[in-house]
């Protein structure tokens, strides 16, 4: 794919969504930190259901962190591997105490330091929060790289280095959300909505579905 198609491919979903958002639920830095590492394995709409007790009752790293990984885990019992999570989060919180002030950090190395944090996790905080051009490659953005022909990779960190490499410094910042959004809502992994895609005389892929 040259680099006119790409860019013209950014300009629609732009047209199409000019100011994506995430749609985990999420009023700081830290809340947002939970609810990515919550969302791992799990859909936005059943960690949205079981964040906003939490937060009520812990909605800061110290406040978390004395909750106890226990008491913890019965607010978010209702998401996929919730006990792991709930380790996770409560170590991280300790640190964010101890280490940052009660602070979320905003360089990757700290962030991937945190008990349940990884690079896409780290790559949606840079993002969402602190506004840095990162691009956080989860299944949907994958598979939307790859089957578009936009950036194709055999793996995650492949296809988000090509991704950085080749997206338009202008549409760096929305990108991800662009992606995971049409991935999500398009795109989709079974049967692709090729006839409502805004992208697909761009795209390709070579074997389009004609709608229902």
């Amino acid at each position: 794919m040259n680099a006119a198609k790409r860019r013209e491919i950014f300009s629609r979903l732009r047209a199409h969504n000019p100011e994506p958002r995430s749609e985990l639920a999420y009023r700081s830095p830290f809340e947002l930190l939970v609810a990515v590492i919550l969302s791992a394995q799990a859909t936005d709409k059943s960690v949205n259901l079981a964040t906003p007790r939490l937060f009520a009752a812990a909605g800061t790293p110290a406040k978390m962190a004395m909750l106890g990984e226990e008491k913890l885990a019965e607010y978010i019992k209702t998401i996929g591997l919730y006990r792991a999570k709930a380790r996770h989060i409560a170590a991280a919180c300790r640190m964010l105490v101890e280490r940052h002030g009660g602070e979320v950090p905003r360089t990757r190395e700290e962030l991937q330091a945190l008990p349940g944090v990884g690079r896409k996790t780290a790559n949606v905080i840079l993002n969402v929060a602190f506004g840095q051009p990162t691009i956080a490659v989860d299944t949907h953005i994958f598979r939307v790289a790859n089957r578009t022909g936009i950036a194709p990779g055999k793996n995650v960190d492949e296809v988000e280095a090509r991704l950085l490499k080749f997206v338009p410094e202008e549409f760096r910042h929305h990108a991800h959300h662009w992606l995971i959004l049409h991935g999500r809502y398009l795109c989709k992994a079974r049967k692709p909505e090729c006839p409502r895609c805004p992208i697909s005389d761009l795209c390709e892929y070579r074997d389009k579905t004609g709608g229902d």
